[in-house]
């Protein structure tokens, strides 16, 4: 059992057989990595788990506990069973498809990483700070590359931020100097587990190296026209840090696609929601009624029109991803009674002719 706490397991009570419990700590492809806190294994998943499964937020994720079976053939196992999660930081997967990516499973917190240079983009921030919120985890930014800005510079990209990342921590740290890095640790106690979630290039991987204090991923520049990097972390992994923290490492992610959302974006744009809140009519649009105090708001200066159509972009992006999500669910639906229908004329027709 100590041997899991290591690994951040703190729901004991739910425990029948421990020996048989073991946490993912890398995903490629159909392949995975876990660990039981004493040993690691190569494992793949069961025909009855891969037969059961229809939708891909029910596949194995990185940070995610597993019911296994240890194979007699060493370092094998196969994954019988996901448990259920505490967290997953969910997006919707790259390319045309209608289809949920589980970045990261039972994080307790999400590091948004951003650097302190001309790729920092608040609005992308906002999304983070959305989809951690949506994922059940605690957001904390940490801008990174102190050291290749002046101070007035940092406390500018520090202000914008503020103004979009309401109540949660922001922390600039410097690979080099290792200024912040302190800071951060004390949102890395001993048995949590926290996700690095960010853009490529704005240091993740260097962040990784600096809290083992070792080199164990890939690094490379950025390119000075733009600010911006390439992916240098080709997988998503989970790390044991020397005070006992775990960090999940994932690749850079140059746009980030809603899965959901619509029940945190008040928290979110809580400033937002504030000043709608003060509108005369309870169904007000903030657009030409009077009384309206979000109006007011923007003509005052004090709401920028900027995080305003932010949130009203996201709102509209959400809804959209809703009633695609909705139209495939039904799709899948019509496609599974097809499938059972023309089974069932099948076994009928061979059983008339017997």
């Amino acid at each position: 059992m100590d041997q899991l706490h290591k690994l951040g397991w703190d729901q004991s009570s739910q425990l029948n057989s421990p020996e048989n419990i073991a946490r993912v700590i890398t995903v490629q492809k159909n392949s995975y990595r876990i660990s039981d806190g004493k040993m690691e294994y190569m494992a793949h998943l069961s025909g009855k788990l891969l037969n059961e499964t229809n939708d891909t937020l029910d596949y194995p994720a990185v940070g995610d506990w597993v019911e296994v079976q240890k194979l007699e053939e060493e370092k094998k196992a196969v994954i019988r069973k996901v448990l259920p999660r505490i967290s997953q930081f969910v997006r919707q997967a790259a390319g045309l498809k209608t289809e949920a990516q589980i970045v990261a499973a039972n994080m307790d917190t999400v590091f948004i990483v951003n650097s302190l240079n001309h790729d920092l983009n608040v609005r992308r921030v906002e999304r983070y700070i959305l989809a951690t919120y949506d994922s059940g985890a605690t957001p904390v930014i940490v801008l990174t590359k102190k050291d290749a800005c002046s101070q007035d510079e940092m406390e500018a990209a520090i202000t914008a931020v503020e103004e979009v990342a309401i109540g949660i921590p922001i922390i600039a740290v410097s690979s080099v100097t290792k200024e912040g890095v302190s800071e951060l640790m004390e949102y890395l106690p001993a048995g949590s587990t926290v996700a690095l979630l960010g853009s490529s290039g704005v240091g993740k991987s260097t962040l990784v190296n600096i809290l083992l204090g070792k080199e164990v991923q890939a690094t490379t520049g950025i390119r000075e026209s733009d600010s911006r990097g390439r992916h240098t972390t080709t997988h998503r992994e989970m790390f044991s840090l020397p005070n006992g923290a775990l960090l999940i490492d994932t690749p850079g992610m140059r746009e980030l696609q809603l899965w959901d959302g619509e029940s945190v974006i008040d928290t979110t744009f809580q400033d937002v929601e504030e000043l709608a809140f003060e509108c005369r009519f309870t169904d007000c649009k903030h657009d030409t009624e009077p009384g309206c105090r979000v109006q007011d708001a923007l003509v005052n200066g004090e709401l920028s029109e900027a995080r305003f159509e932010s949130y009203l972009k996201l709102q509209r992006e959400l809804a959209y991803e809703k009633r695609k999500q909705n139209q495939k669910a039904k799709q899948d639906e019509k496609s599974r009674w097809k499938h059972i229908s023309k089974s069932q004329k099948v076994y009928y027709k061979h059983h008339k002719k017997r």
